[in-house]
């Protein structure tokens, strides 16, 4: 994986990822990144105006957001992955974040098993002030490689749900999870939480594999989701900010 590059009009740095979205961002020296969980969901576009009225009130610019946690009311197929992914990078797009195709934001989109929304809408959002404590986000990723022609022909033990497959996707997807906060310049001991999704009771065992990688275990926080693709099962992604709110 090379190196992040800089993004000088959002004060970080980030990893070069696919289409919707990079692999994961960090501040750059003289910014931190803070995060803000929206206290109920909102709906994608709201989601944006929300963002872009709280930036607007720090004397931030929209440049300034770093990453994206969506929450959506099933995985999709391919297809409809995809066309959700396009209207997600226009409004980047108008922003002026998405540029020569590139996509500088990090982004996770899971969805809930209880309660899910009723359409696709942010649950957290991520964003650059001026400061020293620094941060990184590391975004979701599945057991699947990104950047493929399809997720489906590439799903590690694709169907397999026993011990053992599950245990394989668990251990690819924190190989991947890993290779990014190398490429950020960090590693598992600057994480302040990593965060599981699956509906499959594996939580035990991607505990253990993380204890075993130095995550601290208090960190650890299990989310009763699905990836956002059918036919994936285990998904994760990490940071490491100085603040986090509720809005």
């Amino acid at each position: 994986m090379t190196e992040a590059l800089p993004f000088p009009d959002g004060g970080y740095r980030f990893i070069r990822g696919v289409f919707p979205y990079s692999a994961g961002v960090a501040a750059e020296p003289g910014f931190e990144i803070h995060r803000v969980r929206f206290a109920s969901p909102a709906e994608v576009e709201a989601g944006f105006r929300r963002i872009e009225d709280h930036l607007a009130s720090l004397g931030r610019p929209v440049a300034a957001l770093c990453a994206c946690e969506l929450r959506s009311p099933a995985p999709f197929t391919e297809a409809g992955f995809a066309e959700f992914n396009r209207g997600y990078v226009d409004r980047l797009k108008q922003w002026g974040l998405f540029r020569d195709g590139t996509n500088p934001v990090a982004r996770s989109n899971v969805c809930p098993e209880t309660a899910p929304p009723p359409a696709p809408a942010f649950h957290a959002f991520s964003y650059t002030v001026p400061g020293t404590r620094g941060g990184f986000i590391v975004a979701g990723n599945g057991e699947a490689p990104e950047g493929m022609s399809n997720y489906r022909d590439h799903i590690v033990r694709r169907g397999d749900l026993s011990l053992e497959g599950m245990r394989e996707k668990v251990r690819w997807v924190l190989g991947e999870q890993q290779r990014r906060l190398k490429a950020l310049g960090v590693h598992w001991g600057d994480v302040t939480e990593a965060q599981v999704y699956t509906v499959h009771p594996v939580f035990q065992l991607a505990s253990t594999e993380l204890v075993q990688r130095a995550v601290m275990g208090d960190s650890i926080v299990w989310q009763r989701c699905r990836p956002p693709v059918v036919d994936i099962e285990f998904e994760m992604d990490c940071r490491g900010v100085p603040v986090e709110r509720v809005l």
